[in-house]
């Protein structure tokens, strides 16, 4: 891992949705910081300086020209930066060969993916390079799978200081959400689905659980496939889209952590949709709805006004119990719609936190948890309008 690199960050994808919300926060957040070197990339002189000066960026922020169909351009944009904060998914269509470059070159990568077939191939086929060069490899740094990783990883740390011992089951149920999924998920949800389909071999990495734990099999988990009353809680549940992808990786933290969870760790999502015959129609309702996969979702590059963005929020319960009936609460909370606002603040601070904070940090493909863990949470909540409560 290089240090006497021209840029901290390189935004690849500035021009897209997402992207350009990252640099967005950026230049807010970050404007008058002088220590944190920044650039935004993509594949249009034109579009990007549209971009640069409609953000209100400075006129001399730097603008790399950079296209996946040319690999020498990734190379150039590679050779200036510590670490490259990618937005051009879905990542199995774009992402192998700069994933596989970053880890011969020894810098660190952050993205958005949500797509579990795909990491589980990456994770063999790049980890031992990244571990060899010191690139840091952190895929999931948005709304999947941040909320759920750090929210596990901080209740585990509150166990062991109030019970001496962590929450060998942990339950995440989503109480309040408002805000549309990206059209970037929506994209990779929908390649993931099509690949499964094709490859038995996909199909079982997609159902596994510990897909991203190779070499490992914990004990078994929840479906979370139907929905079912839930009487602690007074509310019926539902399938929550995101789990397949938020699961993963909580599981990989664990198994990152030295299983530091336990060997028999239990971990599951869902969605609550509240009691009585309302909140069963409503769960059975969100079960059947299929639009992630169709074609009415919002496209990659679309995405939602700034006022919706502001106006959408999450609440995230993490309940952790044992066999002994003792049981600890947290919450996570976001202040803006999950899909882009949050998401595009999350993955700017994990960026920032992986280059500035976790020098100590040794190269691999990692999740957010046992890479950054603590200093991570202190980020968002500084900065990324995120909040993790104790309830």
């Amino acid at each position: 891992m290089s240090t006497n690199k021209e840029f901290d960050i390189v935004i690849y994808g500035a021009t897209g949705f997402t992207g350009r919300l990252v640099a967005e926060y950026l230049v807010k957040q970050y404007s008058g910081d002088s220590s944190l070197k920044w650039a935004m990339a993509g594949r249009s002189t034109a579009k990007l300086t549209q971009v640069r000066d409609e953000i209100k960026a400075p006129k001399n922020t730097p603008l790399i020209i950079a296209d996946a169909q040319d690999s020498s351009s990734i190379q150039a944009m590679l050779n200036r930066t510590k670490l490259v904060l990618t937005t051009v998914g879905p990542y199995q269509v774009y992402g192998s060969d700069l994933v596989a470059m970053c880890a011969k070159s020894g810098v660190d990568y952050v993205d958005l993916c949500g797509e579990p077939v795909w990491m589980s191939e990456m994770i063999p086929a790049h980890e031992k390079t990244a571990q060899l060069s010191g690139a840091r490899i952190v895929f999931s740094c948005g709304f999947d799978s941040i909320p759920s990783d750090m929210g596990v990883y901080h209740l585990q740390n509150l166990a062991k200081q109030q019970f001496g011992k962590v929450m060998p089951t942990i339950r995440c149920r989503v109480r309040k959400m408002k805000g549309t999924f990206s059209g970037g998920t929506a994209a990779s949800f929908k390649e993931t689905l099509i690949a499964a389909k094709k490859d038995p071999i996909k199909m079982k990495a997609l159902l596994n659980p510990f897909s991203l734990s190779p070499g490992f099999t914990g004990a078994e988990q929840p479906y979370g496939n139907k929905p079912f009353y839930e009487a602690d809680l007074g509310s019926w549940v539902t399938p929550f889209v995101m789990a397949v992808i938020n699961t993963r990786n909580v599981q990989r933290s664990n198994f990152l952590l030295n299983k530091a969870y336990g060997e028999d760790f239990v971990y599951d999502e869902m969605f609550m949709t509240g009691p009585g015959e309302k909140g069963e129609a409503i769960a059975n309702a969100m079960a059947d709805d299929k639009s992630m996969s169709g074609d009415d979702g919002p496209k990659p590059g679309e995405g939602p006004s700034k006022e919706e963005r502001e106006s959408g929020f999450y609440d995230l319960l993490y309940i952790g119990s044992d066999a002994q009936g003792n049981e600890i609460r947290v919450s996570v909370k976001g202040d803006r719609d999950p899909g882009y606002g949050s998401t595009s603040k999350m993955i700017a601070e994990t960026a920032i936190c992986l280059v500035k904070d976790a020098a100590d940090t040794k190269g691999g493909i990692w999740t957010t948890a046992p890479s950054m863990g603590d200093k991570l949470i202190q980020r968002l909540q500084e900065n990324a309008g995120l909040t993790f409560t104790q309830e």
